[in-house]
Formats: C-alpha cells, structure tokens, sequence
C-alpha cells in the first residue's frame, strides 16, 4: 500500500472556499458517497475564531453552490457539528476513479485541504497525482510504502493509539504546559538541565505547586501508557 498525506487545493470544494473568506476551520473522519447522484455526505466540526465567525462561515457554506444540503445538528460556543452533502469535486472524483481510498480524516482551514490517501500500487498512485495536477494544486507532505505485516499490525493497535490521544486530553493545560516545559528543558535528562526550582521560577510558582504538577500528569499519561503496552504485547 501507498499512503500519502496531501496539502490539497481545491477549486470546486465549499469548504475550502470557506476558509478562504472566513476564519473557520473543518474537521471531518466520516464521510459516504452517494454514487447515483454523484454526491459525498458528511458529517463534520466546524471551528470558528468566535461566535461571530462562525455565524458567518456557516451561512456562507449553507449558501454555497455546490452545497446539496446542510443541517446544523449541533453547536456550543464557537464549535458546530454539521451535515452536509456536496457535489463530488474533481480531486475525489479522480481519486475513486482510479481505486484511491481515503486513510484518514479531512482538515481544512486557510484554503487548503490535508488528505490522508491510499493506493494499492506506485503506478496506480503515480497515473493519479498525474491526473490530479491538470485541475488541482497540491503538495505532497508525506509519503509511505506500507507492507503487509505493518498495515495489519496498525490496524490491530488502532485502539491503543487512541486511548494514548485520549490520555493527553485528560491533561489540563496546566499540566501540559508544565510538562512541556519539563521535558524541553532537560528536566528528565541526566543530568538535568532543568530543576523544580528553576521550572517554578518560569510559571511564577511554588516548587510544590510545579512537583504536584508534574506528578499529575505523568500519572495520567503513564496509566495509559502502561495499558497500551499491555495490550501491543497481547
């Protein structure tokens, strides 16, 4: 398998154009395609920069011509969760049409569009980006040639990964600014380059408000980091 991750510009996509006039930003890891009416559904956040701009990036992308239906399901604050269904752009549509699969979510904000895309051979992903280029513009971020053995092995240890993510959100930002700081500083190097004090010092705390800090959240990212490790080792 090929697995590429793309910075995609496209020219007939909604939500990109949306970015492009308004501060908000997309994020999107489900999505279905409609193959008779040619159409690709999603349900899928929206960030605004406030409240404000994210009442105007909304009713720009509800109003958009390639937009096919929208429903706002839910919204707090500066977040919403939409609906949506748009006509197939000429990026998707040379990607299916050449057996391409998305691999991972979609990110859009500031006028482009971050794709995680898979194909069973170079040629095949080769004839695509080709295509691709006569209407499109992209760069390629990264690129991967994943074997058999590696791509069943990240499919089987999807579940750890994820409880890693969710162990960092569990950490206030307190305790992730603390940590960075201590692991960038040389606080766990030996020998240390960083110490409570001179950590205490940088946050305009105590040495036993930095300590306490500290110990949080290594306990909240070890617990989770132990129990990936135990089942990769299953």
């Amino acid at each position: 398998m090929i697995s590429l991750e793309m910075d995609m510009v496209q020219y007939d996509c909604p939500y990109i154009d949306t970015t492009r006039d308004y501060e908000v930003s997309f994020l999107a890891k489900q999505w279905d395609f409609h193959p008779v009416e040619r159409e690709l559904e999603t349900r899928i956040m929206v960030n605004g920069a406030d409240r404000e701009e994210l009442d105007r990036g909304l009713n720009a992308l509800e109003t958009h011509d390639h937009m096919e239906s929208y429903q706002l399901l839910r919204r707090k604050g500066d977040l919403a969760l939409i609906r949506s269904r748009i006509d197939e752009t000429n990026a998707m549509s040379v990607i299916r049409d050449h057996s391409g699969y998305i691999t991972g979510p979609f990110r859009i904000r500031d006028g482009s569009e971050i794709w995680h895309v898979g194909f069973d051979t170079e040629r095949v992903a080769e004839g695509t980006l080709s295509e691709l280029e006569r209407d499109n513009d992209y760069t390629i971020r990264s690129r991967e040639s994943v074997d058999l053995e590696d791509y069943y092995d990240l499919l089987q240890n999807i579940d750890s990964a994820k409880r890693l993510v969710d162990g960092c959100r569990e950490l206030s930002e307190v305790e992730r600014n603390t940590l960075e700081k201590a692991v960038e500083g040389g606080y766990f190097d030996t020998p240390r380059d960083a110490t409570l004090s001179s950590l205490a010092e940088e946050f305009d705390v105590s040495k036993m408000a930095i300590s306490k800090n500290l110990r949080r959240s290594q306990r909240k990212i070890l617990d989770r980091v132990t129990t990936a490790m135990n089942d990769v080792t299953e």
